[in-house]
């Protein structure tokens, strides 16, 4: 697949020097990192996967990050949520991610929204951006998110991490294999333990969402091969990858042949 084309601009000195590791990469190069300045990636949570993702985002140049998290900071979440220090506990989390990344890079443009995502705005939002990026951590938001990619026509990568150990794929909706073709429907509230109940490796988020954040500049340089029909799963413990196979479904409610999901709606938010 083709680079996007953009009006060609000059990167400035303190740009070429900033990128110049990427720009040293022949799928990159000045062209590319053009490309990545006028990219724009949406991160949907703004903990442990947000934080390694956005970090990375930003350090590659990314123009605009949008950031979409209701939450504050609790102490609790430094222990992965690197985007925090102590000072923050109880502030915005995106107000204050924010702060730290223009801090990073000055020239980013940070669309904050302290709000949750819900099917009123989702559309809206998402149509804003060129690549989501599924950082939440409830089912509720993952199935929203993945419905709400579907109709808005947007890529995004989604991950989760519990406990020891993580999974992602990515998603490029009429393409490829959906988030419900493999995963259906959420589970019964209670079925699956929460990180608050089981833990989760502090450096485990950050792997994952390292990982988000490349499957979202290669797809918006149109560089190398995205990880879709794939499912990755991580075992920390074992230090071990395993990549399983996973095909569009007939049957899927959202885009199989006879799709029972029509509009946009909300899971159970107690799942």
């Amino acid at each position: 697949m083709g680079r996007l084309w953009i009006k060609r601009m000059s990167l400035s000195a303190r740009q070429l020097q900033r990128y110049a590791r990427n720009i040293a990469l022949a799928q990159v190069g000045e062209a590319g990192q053009e490309i990545l300045s006028h990219s724009r990636v949406l991160v949907v949570g703004a903990g442990g996967l947000g934080s390694a993702a956005a970090f990375y985002l930003a350090a590659a140049g990314v123009g605009t990050l949008g950031l979409m998290d209701d939450d504050t900071v609790d102490l609790s979440n430094l222990q992965r949520q690197i985007l925090y220090g102590a000072a923050d506990v109880g502030k915005s989390k995106v107000n204050q991610a924010k702060a730290t990344l223009q801090a990073l890079e000055p020239d980013l443009n940070v669309e904050a929204y302290a709000a949750r995502l819900t099917p009123a705005n989702a559309l809206d939002i998402l149509r804003r951006y060129d690549f989501v990026v599924d950082a939440t951590d409830t089912f509720r938001s993952k199935f929203l998110i993945a419905d709400a990619c579907h109709f808005a026509g947007k890529p995004y990568s989604h991950a989760a991490v519990l406990a020891l150990d993580g999974q992602t794929m990515t998603v490029i909706p009429g393409e490829t294999t959906c988030f419900r073709c493999v995963f259906g429907e959420p589970p019964p509230p209670g079925a699956v333990p929460s990180s608050a109940e089981v833990g989760v490796l502090g450096a485990l988020p950050g792997v994952m969402g390292t990982i988000q954040a490349t499957e979202a500049i290669k797809y918006c340089l149109r560089a190398g091969k995205a990880l879709t029909n794939r499912l990755l799963r991580y075992d920390a413990l074992s230090m071990t990858f395993r990549e399983v196979p996973v095909r569009r479904s007939e049957d899927c409610p959202l885009c199989g042949a006879n799709p029972s999901i029509t509009a946009l709606r909300d899971a159970d938010a107690s799942a």
